[in-house]
């Protein structure tokens, strides 16, 4: 059970959008409207900021919501009213509480979308920032489990044009840097079965074009040169918003996905250890969590 949970809150539901539910009062040390915040993947948006009216516009209440995300006000009168949650870098979102006759009322998780849409950031360069990007590899192992490598030194620009296909994203991976944990696969990793880094020190992606393919997602079409291999790769990327960093200067966020085949790259290393069964996969799942500094 969570902080959150002991104090009596319900969660109902992970929808994109305000979730609204009535359940028993508030302990007495916290009666008053109470809400969740939280993102669409369930963290606590701890800096949100909660402003109460009434029926008739007038603002009777305005909270910040604590570590845990969550927002209580004192006990109002009984009857209808509006809440808006706000929180930068995030959509607001909206949502309608009838306090009880005790003054309470639970609206469970209120969810806040990152703003983006099919929007892309502000046009200009934007340099991906390591220290807070991840490059991460999944194979599978003897057809069970997977086991997870990434890349420790990698760097990159995203250009952001007037339009989508005026913008561009080149990166450039260091291969020797795969860490998966244990010292005897990353030295094979490394050798002429896999990645080869003596004769190939780096892994390259030039984008040739993006395309939108949903409210908050684009299909990044580009290429890709891995293990001496040149070949077009295609990444389902997620723009994820844009926000100030506590630095002066303003970041976007991006999470892409693709999925590549290990002999369209001539890594065709493998062993069987029984009949159908492969010591590793015969494809690797890519995942690129990026964070890019404008200018």
């Amino acid at each position: 059970m969570t902080r959150s949970e002991s104090r009596g809150t319900m969660d109902t539901g992970t929808g994109t959008g305000p979730q609204v539910s009535q359940v028993s009062p508030a302990p007495a040390a916290r009666q008053g409207l109470r809400a969740r915040i939280r993102t669409r993947d369930g963290w606590a948006v701890q800096h949100a900021v909660v402003t109460v009216t009434d029926m008739s516009g007038r603002q009777v209440a305005r909270v910040d919501a604590d570590g845990d995300g969550l927002a209580a006000t004192g006990p109002l009168p009984p009857g209808v009213y509006t809440l808006v949650v706000t929180a930068l870098g995030y959509a607001p979102a909206a949502s309608t509480a009838i306090a009880s006759a005790a003054g309470t009322a639970d609206l469970g998780t209120i969810v806040l979308a990152r703003q983006g849409g099919t929007e892309l950031p502000p046009p200009g360069e934007w340099t991906i920032d390591p220290a807070h990007s991840t490059v991460a590899a999944t194979a599978q192992h003897l057809g069970l489990s997977s086991v997870q490598g990434r890349f420790a030194e990698f760097g990159g620009l995203i250009e952001i044009g007037a339009t989508a296909e005026a913008s561009s994203v080149t990166a450039d991976i260091v291969a020797a840097s795969i860490d998966t944990g244990n010292g005897t696969r990353d030295d094979h990793l490394r050798s002429p079965d896999f990645l080869d880094v003596s004769v190939h020190p780096t892994i390259s992606y030039r984008s040739a074009g993006l395309s939108p393919i949903g409210p908050d997602r684009w299909t990044v079409h580009g290429i890709l040169t891995l293990s001496g291999v040149v070949r077009p790769v295609d990444l389902d990327m997620r723009y994820l918003g844009t926000g100030p960093d506590p630095w002066g200067g303003l970041r976007a966020a991006f999470r892409a996905v693709t999925e590549l085949r290990r002999e369209d790259f001539a890594m065709t290393y493998n062993q069987v250890v029984q009949a159908g069964i492969s010591l590793i996969g015969a494809t690797v799942k890519v995942e690129l969590d990026i964070q890019a500094v404008r200018g």
